[in-house]
């Protein structure tokens, strides 16, 4: 879908040049990128981008000083995108913890389509680490529209959605959605907010926000600029010391030691919990001279027949990386996992240069591919090795891009492993790749094994993430934290249940609810990597200037959706979509919407934030009295996994969602024709009939509507041409393979050429009828 993306805009760009704009145009048009610059990700967006959607390219002209321009022949199939020019833009960020809440707002000009014309318009948006998409408001001319979250009635509700292709994820951190029927030379005002967290590396904040924009969206002519204004918040919590030296740099948070705090928050009047809300932070610091922990890892990973290719290959370069990274004094094995299981070794190895040199040939020769997914039995064989631990963190890394059918026996059987096991249990770290695995189960075994999850959803920065992933769970400074126990403290829920050790490449936040009084300090206790214990007093204050259950809501629903698969509650659910509609978060269990309205009605009213869920239903009601429309995003959910393209070997990457083929094109086109000639007959009967006629009679039919097309009056051309496109598609069918049939780029120009002879001889509007034009080419 990247792809077809970036070919639709690199012939969006070369269209744009039809596009006159006067003797003072101050821009040069954009200049055609050489062969060895062009990649996949050449023309992704790296800033909030609008593209007018072209379908048919004699729309394109200046609105404002229209042009002669050659009469262009055919459509753009798929349509082409033109990156639409920046009036203006504006960028708020507000930093609160380790998250950013970022607000942009801008307004955009169809600058491409003539002004007695329209076409759709595309917006991207590009969000940075781990960002989450709050809310979108657009304002055009005619209409207003806002994106909003609503709790889905059934599994229909999510099958009906699926199928719509007004919005959804370009890729993971890209979120595209269309805007209907936007006029010609008018202004789009788009103001989009989402959540995204902060990188930390020993004591220094970094905010890394999708803002860097292509030349070709500066306005043309001198007398337009375009303008651009940049605003930071920064709050990392009450006590804490922020430097800032320009926005372009990290932001520094003073401190050499451990340090945290407690935040409480009571929650508003509509808030189905009324218990009250508390944040616990710890930021690690910069201790680049403490001692590390002694570190005993096993890497158990997944070399099922999907892994084929580049998802493999990424591995072994992220488990070369982590191997060298591992200190002399650690100790290592590595269990790779498909329907069978294969050790590196019997025992744990100690981290030599000989041992990572075996290691990297044991995963050269080993790491071949096989059918099956088998992941408890390589769990169970990696606590068995790290039985023994004492003065040192056992950790295991799982990564797999697999589901399989016992993931709750699986959770089950480590919960009972670590329930009973020593002061120091084993670390459970994992890592999923794609969207066939189900990230909720893996997160599920995060937090049964204190430790982190994280993940690859597209297939390309697999290798990156990896290695980063890696990283952070090999640099725990504190170890086995816990909290005082509060006395007055009723009803106390924590998230998560389990705590995490605090890791010195991200800070730890811990939240939770609860009746009572809250005590005015708090003490943590932790192990330090030299056995010595360690606690902080931590200060418990009112949050004032930070929203925190904003800034909890995503963390929270995450790991609350985990628990919610786990313990199949439907009540756990129902708060889950709740959660999800107040703080405009995607969840599982909730869809989006665009809910459109238009100018001059109801202007003064909106439905505004959602406190409560209503279904789909209840929204429609609720709408309809104020002349408004709802239009169903795709799902937006990474879903629960898939067995079926985890049996069948499924690579990551194949989810993504490709442009219809020919063939169903042609359907399509002949499903609305039939429609307009046969009236009441059924167009899916009418093709199986002709599918099942002989040769013989296929070919008189075809040859009869042939003559009646050189010899019929013009008024009737259009729907002879469908007619004979009808008859002719069972005989095609059956001799070329008709289903598995697809138009690609190196018979385009062939069926050009034969539509530009029909035009121009019989005067027929075969752009209206381009599928049914593309028949002649196989008739003659």
């Amino acid at each position: 879908m990247a792809e077809d993306f970036v070919n639709a805009v690199d012939d969006g760009l070369k269209l744009s040049k039809r596009i006159y704009f006067g003797k003072d145009r101050s821009v040069a048009p954009p200049k055609p990128m050489a062969a060895m610059e062009k990649s996949s990700h050449s023309y992704l967006p790296s800033s909030p981008m609008v593209y007018a959607v072209i379908s048919d390219p004699a729309m394109v002209d200046n609105p404002d000083i229209p042009s002669y321009q050659p009469h262009v022949h055919g459509r753009c199939d798929p349509p082409a995108l033109i990156p639409l020019q920046m009036n203006g833009i504006g960028l708020e960020v507000d930093c609160c913890l380790d998250t950013a809440f970022v607000t942009v707002t801008g307004s955009w000009r169809v600058h491409c389509v003539m002004g007695s014309r329209h076409c759709d318009c595309r917006v991207a948006i590009p969000m940075g680490e781990q960002g989450s998409l709050l809310g979108v408001e657009v304002d055009t001319p005619r209409k207003s529209y806002c994106i909003q979250q609503i709790a889905m009635d059934d599994k229909k509700d999510t099958e009906k959605a699926a199928k719509f292709e007004i919005g959804g994820f370009l890729k993971s951190h890209i979120f595209t959605f269309t805007i209907p029927q936007v006029d010609g030379g008018s202004n789009i005002s788009i103001k989009v907010s989402w959540s995204q967290k902060l990188l930390y590396s020993i004591d220094q904040l970094s905010l890394s926000i999708p803002f860097s924009f292509p030349e070709y969206v500066t306005p043309a002519g001198k007398k337009i600029s375009k303008k651009e204004k940049i605003q930071l918040n920064v709050n990392a919590g009450p006590g804490t010391e922020v430097l800032c030296k320009t926005t372009s740099h990290p932001l520094k948070v003073s401190s050499s030691h451990i340090f945290g705090g407690v935040l409480l928050q009571s929650p508003s009047v509509l808030d189905s919990d009324q218990r009250e809300m508390f944040c616990l932070y710890l930021f690690p610091g910069n201790r680049q001279n403490q001692k590390v922990f002694r570190k005993e890892v096993v890497f158990v990973v997944d070399i099922s027949g999907s892994m084929r290719g580049k998802p493999l290959e990424d591995m072994k370069n992220a488990l070369s990386a982590a191997l060298s990274k591992l200190d002399p004094n650690d100790s290592f094995n590595i269990i790779a996992f498909n329907g069978e299981t294969y050790r590196f070794s019997s025992n744990m190895e100690l981290v030599t240069q000989e041992a990572i040199e075996k290691a990297m040939e044991w995963i050269n020769v080993n790491f071949v591919v096989g059918d099956g997914t088998n992941i408890l039995l390589p769990l169970n064989q990696a606590i068995e090795m790290l039985g023994d631990t004492r003065d040192s963190i056992p950790v295991i890394f799982l990564i797999t891009d697999g589901s399989v059918e016992d993931e709750r026996h699986i959770c089950d059987v480590m919960k009972s492993h670590l329930t009973n096991r020593g002061s120091i249990c084993p670390r459970i770290y994992t890592f999923g790749i794609g969207t066939f695995c189900n990230h909720y189960f893996l997160r599920m075994l995060a937090i049964i094994g204190r430790g982190h999850h994280d993940a690859a959803y597209d297939a390309d920065p697999i290798e990156a993430r990896m290695k980063a992933f890696f990283g952070r769970a090999l640099s725990t400074t504190l170890a086995n934290i816990a909290f005082d126990t509060m006395e007055n403290v009723d009803e106390l829920e924590v998230y998560p249940s389990r705590i995490p050790d605090l890791l010195s490449e991200s800070p730890l936040i811990v939240s939770g609810r609860y009746k009572g009084d809250f005590p005015e300090t708090l003490k943590a206790r932790g192990i330090l990597a030299d056995t010595s214990n360690f606690v902080v007093d931590l200060k418990v204050q009112k949050a004032k200037d930070i929203p925190v259950d904003k800034v909890l809501a995503k963390q929270e629903i995450d790991l609350l959706t985990a628990q919610a698969w786990f313990s199949e509650n439907k009540e756990l659910e129902e708060e889950i979509a709740r959660m999800s509609v107040k703080y405009g978060i995607v969840s599982e269990y909730t869809c989006m919407i665009l809910l459109e309205t238009e100018r001059g009605k109801n202007d003064t009213e909106s439905t505004g934030a959602l406190e409560a869920a209503p279904s789909r239903v209840e929204l429609q009601k609720m709408v309809d009295s104020k002349g408004q429309k709802i239009k169903m995003l795709r799902s937006l959910g990474i879903g629960f996994g898939n067995l079926t393209a985890t049996t069948e070997n499924t690579s990551p990457g194949s989810e993504e969602d490709k442009l219809p083929e020919a063939a169903e094109m042609f359907v399509k086109a002949a499903s609305n024709c039939c429609g307009r000639i046969f009236g009441r007959c059924c167009c899916m009967c009418c093709i199986q009939t002709c599918s099942r006629m002989n040769d013989q009679c296929a070919i008189a039919l075809t040859q009869l509507c042939g003559a009646l097309v050189c010899l019929g009056c013009f008024s009737c051309c259009e729907r002879v041409i469908v007619f004979s496109f009808v008859f002719s598609l069972g005989y095609l069918s059956r001799v070329f393979s008709f289903n598995r049939f697809h138009l690609n780029r190196s018979n385009m120009p062939l069926i050009h050429v034969i539509v530009q002879i029909w035009q121009h001889k019989w005067k027929i509007l075969i752009n209206t009828y381009y599928c049914e034009a593309t028949t002649f080419v196989y008739m003659f």
